[in-house]
């Protein structure tokens, strides 16, 4: 049986269906009890769990996500939300210096099983502090795992596995998918961290991409479909651990590829992608140079019209699939 429900409820039932299944899972975050998150995510959990396991934190990103990992490290299984990803860099030192380390250098005694959720990304007019996308800084240091689901259905099954997983992962999600809505079925499922999806196949061109801009990909290749231009959508879902399997065997098939992502080009985990297949066996199968599509190097703009201009659209999209064919 399948369900229609949001990206925020599929999150908010991966959460409720893990505490249930394990008490050493709980919740904490700032505002997420009573005013159930920025993004009203948490509705409903306080008045399943009580305040023992959802658990609102003072603003002090720095001691609420090291409380984490110390809970993670004695046996606990702490699910921490930063009100928006933007904030990590208060915490840059217990996320990256910390979390991901403990496990190497106490020899595997100790493991971190804490998930960090967050808010990523713009569309929503937050502004240049609160819109970023700094998933590439993260994929950078070894024993942080990172993922960006696009779906409610790959929101929930791989939320569910993060919380069950022995290692940090920081769980991002793009703020503008929260309302969207997708088919999640009724019964217990979990999707396996680096394991990418193809969304949709194709033969003419791959696009390699994941979070908000799946959708965005998916659109833009209705639109080239009318045009008999026949698209490849991949969804990475997972940039720590990365699927290099099916990005490879994708590039292979089409010879033509697309990076698109919301972060800032300049840097952005595109380069990461587009270094694999040049680094493969896919790279001479290739009819044209790899091409990225990412945000403008820029702060992002809080008006709506200068927003839109820094980020990929739909129309950008269409147009690089035809400069590379």
């Amino acid at each position: 049986m399948m369900k229609e429900i949001t990206y925020a409820q599929a999150i908010n039932d991966a959460m409720c269906e893990e505490m249930i299944r394990d008490e050493t899972v709980f919740f904490m975050g700032e505002d997420i009890a009573e005013y159930c998150g920025a993004f009203g995510v948490s509705r409903g959990m306080l008045e399943k769990f009580g305040k023992d396991r959802i658990m609102n934190t003072p603003i002090s990103e720095q001691a609420f996500v090291g409380a984490g990992i110390g809970a993670a490290m004695v046996g606990m299984r702490p699910i921490v939300e930063l009100m928006f990803s933007d904030f990590m860099c208060v915490c840059f030192d217990e996320l990256v210096n910390e979390a991901p380390k403990m496990r190497f250098m106490f020899g595997g005694k100790v493991k971190v099983p804490m998930v960090m959720r967050t808010p990523s990304g713009g569309g929503t007019g937050a502004a240049a502090q609160h819109s970023q996308s700094l998933e590439a800084c993260l994929a950078h240091f070894p024993g942080l795992k990172v993922v960006i689901p696009s779906t409610p259905y790959d929101a929930k099954g791989l939320l569910k596995t993060a919380i069950r997983d022995d290692n940090p992962v920081m769980f991002l999600e793009q703020k503008t998918l929260y309302r969207t809505k997708g088919m999640v079925p009724e019964e217990e499922y979990t999707i396996p961290l680096g394991v990418a999806d193809v969304k949709r196949s194709g033969t003419d061109c791959s696009i390699i991409t994941y979070g908000r801009m799946v959708q965005m990909s998916l659109e833009a290749a209705q639109r080239l479909m009318e045009e008999g231009i026949n698209v490849e959508v991949v969804d990475i879902r997972s940039l720590v651990p990365l699927d290099h399997k099916t990005i490879i065997e994708s590039v292979r098939k089409t010879r033509h590829v697309l990076i698109v992502h919301e972060a800032v080009q300049f840097g952005g985990f595109g380069g990461e992608i587009a270094g694999q297949i040049a680094d493969s066996e896919a790279f001479y199968y290739l009819d044209a140079p790899i091409r990225r599509l990412g945000a403008l190097s820029c702060p992002i703009p809080f008006n709506p019209n200068l927003e839109k201009a820094v980020f990929p659209t739909v129309e950008k999209i269409v147009a690089q699939v035809k400069s590379l064919l």
